[in-house]
């Protein structure tokens, strides 16, 4: 099943957490797709202890996307390595960066979940607590899941800013999907069981099943908003929450 990349459809959507919102302090979620031979997307949650994390998160989303968007298939995991290590370079010659190397690289915390996609092929690329799940039919029975990876506490994380990135950069390969969500952590409360081994389908296949029939953008976009900033979705998980659904076929 082949793709144009301009076919694919997206709604994606960034909310600030109540923490951030009782702290006034912004969301240090972003979110960036792009298209050429490849289509690419790419979420990142930037950390809440980092100073800059936010800058850490729209650094690695711009340049993977830049980097990717044209890669051959059989070099793309080597392609995402690349791109991740270019990131790391740009922020150790950021203004904000005060050392000037990767000792100030922690200031810039940030995660990362992505996908690629060509000709009906897919590779999730990973690291830290987001994830990924492409659904294989309309009735969401049938699916493939980059599910978070936390350290040994539930509260700790990895990024691609620390000096093990490369340690804990995942791959994980999916072919004909129908749709793709890619979200931070902010929203995989929401669409795994606690053990992270099931999806959640009550809040998934809503999502996905509405925004496949809805044709209208902009009230596909608004609908996607008003889901992640529900109060009872704010109460259960305060942080920042950011979902780009992808729709690759029908």
């Amino acid at each position: 099943m082949k793709n144009n990349p301009k076919d694919i459809r997206i709604v994606a959507a960034s909310v600030r957490g109540a923490l951030h919102a009782r702290n006034n302090t912004p969301c240090q979620d972003y979110f960036r797709h792009k298209r050429g031979k490849n289509f690419v997307a790419v979420v990142s949650d930037g950390a809440g202890s980092a100073k800059y994390g936010k800058i850490g998160a729209r650094i690695v989303c711009d340049t993977l996307c830049d980097l990717l968007k044209n890669v051959a298939w059989g070099h793309m995991r080597e392609a995402v390595v690349n791109a991740v290590r270019i990131s790391r370079n740009r922020l150790c010659h950021h203004r904000y960066n005060k050392t000037k190397d990767e000792q100030g690289l922690s200031d810039f915390g940030a995660t990362i979940v992505g996908m690629i996609h060509r000709d009906g092929r897919g590779l999730f690329f990973h690291i830290g607590d987001g994830a990924g799940i492409a659904f294989l039919d309309d009735k969401h029975d049938d699916f493939v899941a980059s599910r978070p990876e936390n350290g040994k506490f539930s509260c700790e994380t990895f990024f691609y800013t620390q000096d093990n990135w490369k340690e804990n950069l995942r791959f994980l390969e999916f072919e004909n999907a129908k749709s793709v969500f890619l979200m931070s952590d902010g929203v995989s409360t929401f669409s795994f069981s606690p053990d992270f081994l099931n999806i959640e389908k009550g809040f998934t296949a809503p999502i996905d099943t509405y925004l496949a029939q809805e044709k209208n953008r902009q009230k596909a976009l608004r609908a996607l908003n008003n889901t992640l900033n529900m109060p009872q979705a704010q109460r259960l998980n305060s942080d920042d929450k950011t979902l780009v659904w992808i729709r690759l076929a029908g």
